[in-house]
């Protein structure tokens, strides 16, 4: 009998891409997966059942073994340090992370970030001998310095088209982010070869050259 590998896809955006990548690997997923409102999708002649998530949970559910592998950005990553394999960087929903202000912005002495990321802005502005008050928040960012809530923020950049709408600038890009496979410990020794056999062929269509490396 054949085993179901469960993968936790992120919805939104990530999605699009990954299940392009996938496609494009080999792994015929159905074009209507895209728009259904299902949780759970059993693909039994792929051998397959997706777990469609929010972007922050998949590690998660990949840690606790819900998942047996997710796909996840490395800003999530990053901030939410689960103890997971990282097997690919698919080099898909590529962007970055900055600092970003309105563009008069000056130094003062009590420095407010508010941000998505505030395990990954702190770690920052301690690395750069910065002392800040980091406020977290789970959505419009872009609106704290524009209300007086912080004087700046930590945020994701792709076109940087929302920040010229709102009058901000991009005063320093952090670090670069794209979409990882990930694996949860116990799986990836259980269901090594179908999992391995998945990393092969998206390895062959990523549009980056990358390392099949884990991060223990």
């Amino acid at each position: 009998m054949t085993e179901t590998l469960k993968v936790a896809m992120p919805k939104g955006r990530i999605y699009k891409q990954a299940s392009e990548l996938f496609r494009r690997a080999g792994v015929p997923i159905p074009q209507d997966v895209d728009d259904t409102r299902k949780l759970v999708i059993p693909l039994p002649e792929l051998g397959m059942e997706f777990i469609m998530a929010k972007p922050v949970d998949v590690p998660t559910y990949v840690e606790y073994g819900a998942a047996d592998i997710g796909i996840v950005g490395k800003d999530v990553l990053l901030e939410e340090n689960k103890d997971v394999y990282e097997l690919l960087d698919l080099g898909i929903a590529r962007c970055r992370m900055s600092v970003i202000a309105l563009p008069d912005w000056q130094p003062g002495i009590r420095q407010r970030v508010a941000t998505k990321y505030p395990n990954v802005a702190s770690q920052y502005f301690r690395e750069q001998g910065q002392q800040v008050e980091v406020i977290k928040l789970n959505g419009s960012i872009e609106l704290a310095p524009l209300i007086g809530l912080a004087d700046r923020i930590v945020d994701m950049v792709e076109t940087g088209q929302t920040l010229r709408e709102n009058g901000l600038v991009e005063q320093i890009s952090i670090l670069d982010i794209t979409s990882r496979l990930i694996a949860n410990r116990v799986s990836y020794r259980m269901k090594n070869g179908s999992i391995q056999a998945l990393c092969d062929r998206l390895h062959q269509v990523i549009p980056t050259a990358v390392t099949n490396e884990l991060v223990e």
